[in-house]
């Protein structure tokens, strides 16, 4: 695995190209997304390159603009936990920001993956003085907090097959992931990766939720056929 937590080689980007890869600059007025915009750039980073480690300073709200990228940890005792996935069009990392606190967690992108990087400075500038800014993070804030209250609840009463299930459809939300259609460009390695199983396990499962008419497999990918039968799976 690969290592990179400084950022260079980065490109600023233009004030339309903001309001298409990031729904929360879209309420914005033209001085807020002016300012916003110079305080961005992006970073591309190849599969298995780290973002940031458990630990770093990284000191960035930060955006995938494209690709797919793993939140986890690993346990004193040598024990891997995958929080979630993050989809083309997520923001996260304010919580942190806020703080002014190291990485809880380890950031790595799964493929090839662009990210849109916004600096500490721009990202207080916009909490003090945009009321849309702000109506974004505390919305962002709610939801990311019940996606791991779901996620504890999972892993202690679901099956393998349920647990697989509810992480897919956690990709789903509209919210943290509001540019998502139900088609996901996602390899069955990767699902397993996100559930935290084997891709032989994951395989397993996802053939059996197809055959349940929950989703559609297909090459480098899946297509949802019931979203919300994939939401409440296992109760």
């Amino acid at each position: 695995m690969l290592h990179c937590s400084r950022v260079v080689g980065v490109s600023m980007i233009t004030a339309d190209y903001l309001r298409k890869i990031a729904i929360w600059s879209r309420e914005l007025p033209e001085r807020e997304i002016e300012t916003a915009r110079a305080g961005i750039k992006e970073k591309s980073y190849r599969q298995g390159e780290f973002i940031f480690l458990r630990g770093d300073h990284f000191d960035y709200w930060t955006g995938v603009v494209s690709g797919l990228v793993r939140m986890s940890t690993v346990s004193r005792g040598g024990k891997a936990m995958t929080f979630t996935g993050l989809t083309s069009g997520a923001w996260f990392g304010e919580g942190t920001i806020l703080k002014k606190e190291a990485r809880r967690y380890d950031m790595v992108a799964l493929r090839d993956t662009r990210i849109a990087l916004m600096d500490q400075g721009t990202f207080f500038w916009l909490y003090e003085n945009s009321v849309a800014f702000n109506r974004f993070l505390v919305t962002q804030l709610n939801e990311r907090l019940g996606q791991f209250i779901g996620l504890v609840e999972y892993g202690r009463t679901l099956d393998v097959t349920a647990r697989l299930a509810r992480s897919i459809a956690s990709l789903f939300n509209p919210i943290l992931y509001p540019d998502l259609s139900r088609h996901l460009e996602i390899t069955q390695e990767e699902i397993g990766a996100l559930s935290g199983i084997s891709r032989q396990n994951a395989n397993q499962c996802l053939n059996r939720l197809e055959k349940e008419g929950l989703l559609r497999l297909e090459y480098g990918g899946v297509t949802i056929l019931d979203l919300e039968r994939l939401r409440g799976y296992g109760e």
